[in-house]
């Protein structure tokens, strides 16, 4: 086997030039591939949690087919009583109450329709990055003050500021006609538009007077530590869920299906154009181990007239293109691995990804996230690739006869 090394080894760099740009190829290729699917996944998970941060949550617990059909009387009863238990068992404070109604909300001059939230002030902040994104004004901090804080482009549409009152006119979770007055104490700007122009939020303790709500809510949500923890929370949740069927768990991926197909969609294009570019790596190895083998024709003739078999010299030829792909390999992690430490530290401006960052609250920079898949899995495929794309030069050796292969030049 030793041998066979130190050939394979002296075989590669009879043509050094040639070895050194399929290398490099290779080099650049992984390269390539470890930052871009570092950069991909950082993307994903930034905007999964940036999505879910702003209103969604990890989970919700909501009465069954509330997620499809938003209607007022459809709730979760005892909902203050099971988020305290929630939070006391799981030993979790992002838990909070939440509930909503369609109001018609009017200034002096102008009325707009708004989707209204009762949110708990104490923990709501532990929920959502609403309370984070007031840019003018302040946040609740009074569960029954008669206040809202409303969305940007909705205030701008309303005509109105700090200090002004609103009129909201809806309908109860009894079917009874529900008004108030309320004070403008804040104004977000999420840089989400649809988000600014629809979304209004009040004290729970006020909006259940005004609603009829009493003990009930529409939703508690519920925020893990962590994305990636969220499998080790979803049996210890459903544990301490009532018996029956009166309230179901809904995970992020349910309540925000829009999101994952926009990931799934974005990963499609991508791994086709990364299998686009592992093909052109395996035909550049291919070329140039078929060229490597149409150089040792006479050689090769000479070596089978003295007994190898093609089997073996096929071997010899697969072993070739084995250790230059590893040599590929590593330092293709190698290097990239050091440009995603680069971006890492410093962000990565996406060009053409603007619309998509807006849509989902994203940061105009990104930040790869390098793992040990993100590191080596392009690059392993890369290697199998090329390995696999040398099989036709080693297959041609056992078309190979020696008397004819002695005869070329």
């Amino acid at each position: 086997m030793n041998i066979t090394l130190r050939l394979a080894w002296r075989n590669l760099w009879r043509h050094p030039r040639r070895t050194w740009l399929t290398i490099g190829a290779m080099v650049f290729s992984n390269a390539l591939l470890v930052f871009m699917i570092s950069l991909q996944f950082g993307m994903y998970d930034l905007m999964i949690n940036n999505s879910l941060q702003a209103f969604t949550g990890h989970f919700q617990v909501q009465a069954p087919g509330y997620k499809d059909d938003l209607k007022m009387r459809q709730i979760v009863p005892g909902a203050e009583a099971l988020a305290a238990t929630l939070r006391e068992e799981l030993d979790l404070e992002s838990i909070a109450v939440r509930s909503a109604a369609f109001a018609l909300i009017s200034s002096e001059d102008r009325s707009y329709g708004a989707q209204l939230f009762g949110v708990d002030p104490e923990y709501e902040v532990r929920v959502s990055s609403i309370p984070g994104l007031v840019a003018s004004g302040r946040y609740f901090d009074d569960r029954n003050a008669q206040e809202i804080v409303i969305g940007s482009v909705l205030a701008r549409n309303l005509r109105i500021g700090l200090g002004d009152e609103l009129t909201l006119l809806g309908s109860g979770r009894d079917g009874s006609f529900a008004a108030a007055v309320v004070e403008v104490v804040g104004i977000f700007d999420s840089g989400v538009p649809d988000l600014d122009r629809s979304i209004a939020e009040m004290p729970i303790g006020f909006f259940n007077d005004v609603f009829y709500m009493e003990d009930a809510a529409h939703s508690i949500v519920i925020t893990t530590p962590a994305l990636s923890e969220i499998e080790l929370y979803r049996p210890r949740i459903e544990a301490l869920m009532p018996p029956g069927d009166e309230v179901v768990l809904q995970d992020w991926d349910a309540l925000q299906p829009g999101l994952k197909q926009a990931i799934q969609a974005d990963l499609s294009s991508a791994f086709f154009m990364y299998g686009v570019l592992v093909i052109l790596v395996a035909f550049s190895v291919m070329n140039t181990q078929l060229m490597s083998v149409l150089e040792r024709t006479h050689e090769f003739g000479i070596i089978m007239s003295l007994g190898l078999t093609p089997g073996r010299l096929g071997r010899l030829v697969i072993l070739e293109t084995t250790m230059m792909g590893i040599a590929g390999l590593l330092l293709g992690a190698l290097v990239g691995g050091a440009i995603t430490g680069y971006f890492m530290l410093n962000g990565f401006a996406y060009p053409g990804m603007e619309n998509l960052a807006a849509n989902f609250n994203l940061p105009s920079r990104f930040y790869p996230e390098p793992t040990v898949i993100t590191l080596f899995s392009g690059p392993v495929v890369v290697l199998m690739g090329s390995v696999l794309s040398a099989l036709y030069p080693a297959l041609r050796l056992h078309w190979l006869h020696p008397v004819e292969a002695m005869r070329a030049a």
